[in-house]
């Protein structure tokens, strides 16, 4: 047994530093960046963060060929399922104001690796997504030159015809990103006037579609003679919404700029509800316009709204269309390019990305080492990549991060605080673990509240139960539910089992949405087989939402909370693999080779440069002795290590505990 134990435990230690957790400041808004967006910055980055291209593209699109005039419920579907993710990441946006997004809540809540994986994620998403809407930005410019532009480029420079490639370097594509990345280095004010600038634009523009083509509708055409309202019957309402979704995929630039927000506990909820109400309107809104003013089935999918202004004789309403479309596509270009920098910023703070793009220019505030850097990167992949082949490797960087933020909600939800500036839980693996001396101890007080203590790697817990109090600690079983529950769950430790509960939740949702996605047709499964499955993944998913349930979670947080946990959030994870298992089986394999490199950069980078890792080697200057007397109390001795070889010896007395009298133990901290 010894020696299975001596061999294992490097492998422990491994685990214990992939999976320890970043140790937050005692200020938590204390910063090297720029406090300076107000509510209303927040706000109109995320309008310009989602509403851009999809508005005047995507409505077309899903309208023609797959929801018909009914794509305003697909809008308002994913909508509601974009609430539910909005949700998590405001709560975190106010209580941790860091920037970072996903990445950084991931981090404080799951463990190192997975938030790594994470922001290495987001970052390919952000910049396949820059560059595509860039090239998008370009294609359309060049289509009101009738492609001179183009036709330019191919003739007198060059053009090639390489698989991922595109047929031409987009020369005007990487020009826009580079001039964008020279002004957001400017500063996060310059970033936020030139965004106050084209959303304003924007949002006029939409106005302006929305009161004159309500003139021009005409309600005949969702009579039955051009096929009705929802000619594609339910599945293809829920198949809009699938791709709905994605127009909704921008206010986590919201959660992205807390760091900068002047009063990020208020102002983060607040701004991501506008903004996603703002969003929303605006797409079913704009849907119903452009499904009245002409049939759904003569719709052009690649310039819906300016065609069908053309085809009602408006054909110069195509040039304020035109006009409010490349206002939009700036602004999800500017939110691309504010976010990436940032995330790449967090990620070098803590030392699990290249030190260099942890700089902060000294006057401007802002990163910009990374934003000139990635900016370039993004401007090389929009001058010669074949976008449209990568495109749909955005959905699966987005819908893992917000699996990863929905898990981490519930797990912080129901898992007891531990005092400020207490260190991450994965011991050193050279040196005896300790906790930071300003731990909290589980002492019984004069009112009798029983607290947590920590001593070392392992928590020392000196609880006595007290059966008759309705009072129970964050992430123990609710009082009510202990005289059935606690011979089954009271063993363990308070968030344990939520932890468990979580990760079978995800573990359900996936086994549930591959039988539901692939049960009848790649795996043909029987009739009876596909539903008893079914059933079971139903149960274990519902089980583990119960078993949170009946927990302690925190309450009276001064910050916003997601309402209805683990409800909300878990409904979010079950929606979020569901479209996970929608794409396509050869962006699985681009994705597996994204994070096969990830995992490249990480052991051979970040692993050895985490801040939390040298906080763990850091030298301990206190020693602390603990003993338990024969009457039942626990002394604690705590001698402070001065530098002259001084001793400074202090006790505290602690309530009575169980253990046999002589009991000892020692280490350093």
């Amino acid at each position: 047994m010894a020696t299975c134990s001596r061999g294992c435990a490097p492998a422990v230690r491994l685990c214990q530093r992939l999976n320890r957790l970043k140790t937050l400041d005692d200020d938590m808004m204390a910063t090297s960046l720029k406090r300076c967006l107000s509510t209303l910055d927040l706000t109109l980055l995320g309008v310009g963060g989602m509403v851009g291209s999809g508005l005047y593209v995507l409505t077309g699109t899903v309208a023609k060929d797959t929801a018909g005039p009914a794509v305003i419920i697909s809008f308002l579907f994913a909508g509601l399922a974009s609430l539910l993710a909005a949700f998590c990441y405001a709560e975190f946006g106010a209580r941790i104001p860091k920037t970072g997004s996903a990445y950084m809540f991931t981090y404080v809540s799951v463990g190192e690796i997975w938030a790594f994986l994470i922001g290495w994620n987001v970052i390919l998403e952000n910049m396949i997504g820059g560059a595509a809407v860039a090239r998008a930005w370009s294609g359309y410019l060049d289509s009101i030159f009738n492609h001179a532009i183009q036709n330019f480029t191919e003739t007198h420079i060059m053009q090639w015809h390489v698989p991922f490639l595109a047929h031409y370097p987009d020369l005007l594509a990487a020009g826009i990103l580079i001039v964008a990345s020279f002004f957001i280095s400017f500063g996060v004010q310059v970033s936020s006037y030139l965004n106050h600038i084209f959303s304003t634009i924007s949002m006029a523009v939409i106005v302006f579609i929305l009161v004159f083509g309500f003139m021009l509708a005409e309600p005949a055409n969702w009579s039955q003679e051009q096929g009705g309202f929802a000619p594609f019957g339910m599945s293809g309402i829920l198949a809009g919404s699938a791709t709905c979704f994605y127009a909704f995929v921008g206010f986590d630039v919201i959660a992205s700029s807390s760091e900068e927000a002047r009063n990020p506990q208020k102002a983060i909820p607040i701004a991501t509800a506008i903004s996603l109400a703002l969003a929303a309107t605006a797409y079913i809104l704009v849907s119903a316009v452009l499904t009245l003013m002409v049939p759904w089935r003569t719709l052009d999918p690649n310039s819906a709204l300016a065609d069908a202004f053309f085809r009602r004789g408006y054909s110069w309403a195509g040039i304020v269309v035109a006009v409010g479309s490349i206002c939009a596509m700036n602004t999800v270009l500017l939110c691309n390019l504010f976010s990436l920098p940032r995330i790449v910023y967090a990620m070098a703070e803590d030392g699990l990305f290249f030190s260099i793009f942890a700089r902060v220019n000294p006057i401007t505030k802002v990163p910009v080492n990374a934003i000139l850097v990635f900016g370039i990167l993004m401007a090389v992949m929009a001058l010669i990549f074949d976008l449209e082949a990568l495109v749909q490797f955005l959905s699966i960087g987005t819908l893992l991060a917000y699996t990863f933020v929905a898990s981490s909600v519930i797990v912080l939800r129901f898992q007891p605080e531990k005092a400020k500036g207490t260190a991450s839980t994965s011991p050193n693996p050279n040196a005896e673990p300790s906790p930071a001396p300003s731990e909290a101890h589980t002492i019984a007080d004069d009112s009798g509240e029983l607290k947590q203590y920590e001593s070392f790697s392992d928590k020392i817990q000196l609880v006595e139960r007290q059966k008759t109090s309705e009072r129970r600690g964050v992430g123990q079983l609710r009082a009510c539910w202990e005289p059935y529950l606690d011979r089954l769950l009271g063993d363990c430790e308070p968030g344990d089992v939520v932890a468990y509960s979580v990760l079978t939740l995800i573990v359900s949702s996936v086994s549930l949405c591959a039988v539901l996605e692939f049960g009848n047709k790649q795996l043909q499964l029987p009739v009876w087989s596909f539903a008893m499955l079914l059933v079971i993944f139903s149960l274990a998913f519902l089980i583990s939402l119960i078993l949170i349930w009946v927990h302690e979670p925190q309450k009276n947080q001064k910050t916003f909370q997601v309402p209805l946990v683990p409800l909300t959030p878990g409904a979010s994870i079950l929606i979020n693999v569901f479209l996970m298992m929608k794409l396509s089986f050869l962006t699985w394999i681009r994705f597996t080779v994204w994070i096969a490199i990830g995992l490249f950069v990480y052991f051979g980078y970040g692993i050895w440069h985490s801040k939390e890792g040298i906080r763990e080697l850091q030298p301990k200057d206190m020693a602390a002795r603990y003993v338990v007397l024969p009457s039942g109390s626990l002394v604690e001795t705590v001698q402070s290590v001065q530098p002259d070889g001084q001793v400074d010896t202090s006790a505290h007395h602690i309530s009575p505990t169980t253990p046999s009298a002589g009991e000892e133990s020692t280490g350093q901290r």
